[in-house]
């Protein structure tokens, strides 16, 4: 692959296309306010998510910002009383917000095509098919790029200060674990409780979210001798639901 497809479509399965033709049992997994997350396997073709995995590591991945949020010293050290330990969101990835022209990787992400695939209808189309709801045709994008040890803590994804956003949003993430992989595991919350987990080290997986929700990534662990190449890319747009609606 030497760039994107100008529709998400094109990297869809036969069974992918059915969600776009709204028969995929998946359609309106999470209208229901009490569901908040969704994976499913078989609906990106393996074969073009690596190979898209594989154009990402070399064209994009030298652009891409470290973020890494370790645990403060002070999460501890400013503690008076037991048990009343406060936990801040840690993560360490690579990441590349695709938004503005002014970011570093915008160029780059442009050139493959990459920006125009995640605008495109049928992505649009696709998440608002998994959200069962309408959704703003405006909507962020990003890349992360999760290396050997690599995780995202406990965090909830609740951004109470923006007024658009307050009342919940929609994420849809394609998920593209190398053959390097081991393991890595995404962990959430039922009923109060962080009793859920499911793979998410497969190539070409499909997960949404209804968001805000309790959730974390754990370490990607690569295989033995393989830590230097293994590696999960994970594509994302995020968007807000449209007028109307509690989304909650």
């Amino acid at each position: 692959m030497r760039r994107f497809p100008a529709e998400f479509e094109s990297l869809l399965t036969a069974e992918g296309r059915r969600v776009l033709a709204g028969t995929h049992a998946a359609c309106g997994a999470l209208a229901d306010p009490r569901r908040r997350f969704v994976a499913l396997d078989g609906l990106v073709d393996r074969d073009k998510a690596l190979a898209a995995a594989a154009l990402l590591d070399r064209k994009l991945r030298p652009h891409l910002e470290a973020m890494a949020r370790p645990i403060p010293p002070e999460a501890i050290a400013d503690m008076t009383e037991s048990q009343t330990d406060l936990l801040p969101k840690t993560a360490r990835m690579a990441t590349a917000y695709l938004d503005s022209r002014r970011e570093p990787a915008y160029a780059v992400a442009w050139g493959l095509g990459l920006v125009a695939m995640l605008h495109s209808a049928s992505y649009r189309a696709f998440a608002a098919a998994l959200a069962g709801r309408p959704l703003k045709a405006e909507h962020g994008i990003q890349v992360l790029r999760y290396g050997a040890g690599d995780y995202a803590g406990p965090h909830n994804d609740h951004h109470p200060e923006m007024p658009a956003a307050k009342a919940g949003y929609f994420d849809l993430h394609l998920g593209i674990a190398t053959p390097d992989v081991a393991h890595q595991w995404l962990v959430y919350a039922k009923a109060g409780h962080f009793t859920e987990m499911v793979s998410v080290a497969k190539a070409g997986g499909i997960t949404a979210y209804r968001l805000p929700f309790w959730h974390y990534t754990t370490p990607l662990v690569a295989k033995r001798g393989r830590a230097a190449s293994a590696a999960r890319w994970v594509v994302l747009g995020t968007f807000l639901y449209t007028a109307g609606r509690g989304s909650r």
